[in-house]
């Protein structure tokens, strides 16, 4: 619904996008003055501006998905393309109203040449910089310790991975370089914190080939999984759902990948590993999907459990972090916010959570939000890293 509240100002912005370029090139070019070049250059830009929904109304098809990467990458693009004419629009104003440039100067050819290829250069550089960011997974590291008895175990090696956003941007590239990543520091356990798919299953391009990638996942106590608010089957476009009265679940051939790829999906549910420590996997709480009709809350949980062994929290979003501190619960670790994938969005997400992403201490309760490894929308990180997470966990209780 939001993407359809947008479309007005998406339509305005690509209008003057494509005016200016035009007039930027046609001062530029005498070729672009000539009406067949001008057709043929507004005949792409529709096409490509027109991407994002032509892969929203396309039944599933080669040329379909083919379409659909193409709005990915536009839709970053045109995030940077329109930030920056907005800042060159402002020094011009600022120059013409303070007149530090003399009026003739800042209207001159040679002047508005300039200036458009400054901007040409600084959104390719951003574009190509953010396209970098997205396809190439770095490893984080943190150290905590809790103050409890682990049982069998001093120490717990975590590997923390979330929204994987499987669909038309991540595939099976990125899938191995986030095995490789986890693997290589060879964890205890690993979890997967939430959006595992991108909403519509259809779009994973092979399905068959991401399993036995996930299903190389090495680790000693297995892989563990909830799901998040994109897990669900319905249709996206431009990264938004819509809304519905209808409860929304995840397609059932999901729930089978992961049990097909060995990853165990934990709704609702307390295990005790090795005796040693609790993993608690909560439902998502925008949606909880199939069986669950209710979140439990932090109390409840805590109060089926040994509160003297670790318990350590899995879930999507990293909300009500007081009352999980409240409760009891030692270790909590989520996904969800993608640190803002983009700037300047990373900038307003410290607004809106309370840790949006990396390590924040609350009382006694020790929180970690990873950035994810996969995509939201664009096809692009500016200012933040796709990430597998590695938690060495240090038992002092023994």
């Amino acid at each position: 619904m939001i993407a359809l509240y947008l479309s007005p100002l998406y339509l305005i912005g690509n209008i003057y996008i494509c005016f200016r370029t035009l007039q930027w090139l046609s001062v530029c070019f005498e070729t672009a003055k000539k009406p067949a070049f001008r057709l043929i250059f507004i005949a792409l830009y529709v096409f490509i501006a027109a991407s994002i929904a032509l892969a929203f109304i396309m039944p599933h098809s080669k040329v379909q998905r083919i379409i659909a990467h193409i709005s990915t990458f536009w839709f970053g693009i045109i995030l940077y393309i329109i930030l920056t004419l907005a800042v060159a629009e402002l020094i011009r104003l600022i120059l013409k109203i303070t007149k530090i440039v003399p009026a003739e100067v800042l209207a001159s050819r040679k002047a508005f040449v300039i200036s458009g290829l400054l901007c040409v250069i600084v959104i390719a550089a951003v574009s190509i910089w953010g396209i970098y960011n997205a396809t190439h997974v770095q490893d984080t590291f943190y150290e905590v310790t809790i103050d409890k008895d682990g049982g069998n175990l001093d120490e717990l090696d975590i590997a923390l991975v979330a929204d994987l956003h499987l669909g038309y941007t991540i595939g099976t590239d990125m899938m191995q370089q986030m095995v490789d990543k986890i693997n290589a520091q060879n964890p205890d356990i690993v979890l997967i914190a939430g959006d595992i798919f991108d909403n519509d299953y259809d779009a994973m391009e092979s399905p068959e080939e991401l399993i036995h990638i996930l299903s190389g996942i090495q680790s000693k106590y297995g892989v563990y999984a909830v799901y998040g608010n994109h897990d669900a089957a319905e249709k996206i476009l431009a990264g938004f759902t819509f809304p519905s009265d209808e409860k929304k679940m995840s397609d059932i051939r999901m729930d089978e990948f992961l049990e097909k790829a060995n990853i165990q999906l934990i709704t609702e549910e307390t295990l005790l590993i090795d005796d040693s420590f609790y993993l608690v996997g909560r439902a998502d709480e925008e949606r909880p999907g199939r069986d669950v009709e209710e979140r439990l809350t932090p109390e409840a949980i805590m109060s089926n459990l040994d509160a003297s062994k670790p318990v350590i929290v899995m879930e999507h979003e990293p909300k009500f972090l007081q009352e999980v501190a409240d409760a009891g619960i030692d270790l909590h670790l989520c996904g969800h916010t993608h640190d803002g994938q983009t700037f300047p969005a990373n900038l307003t997400t410290k607004l809106i959570w309370e840790n949006s992403a990396g390590y924040l201490k609350k009382d006694d309760m020790q929180s970690i939000v990873t950035s994810g490894v996969g995509l939201f929308g664009p096809n692009m990180r500016v200012g933040t890293k796709s990430e597998v997470v590695h938690i060495k966990v240090h038992f002092s209780g023994n």
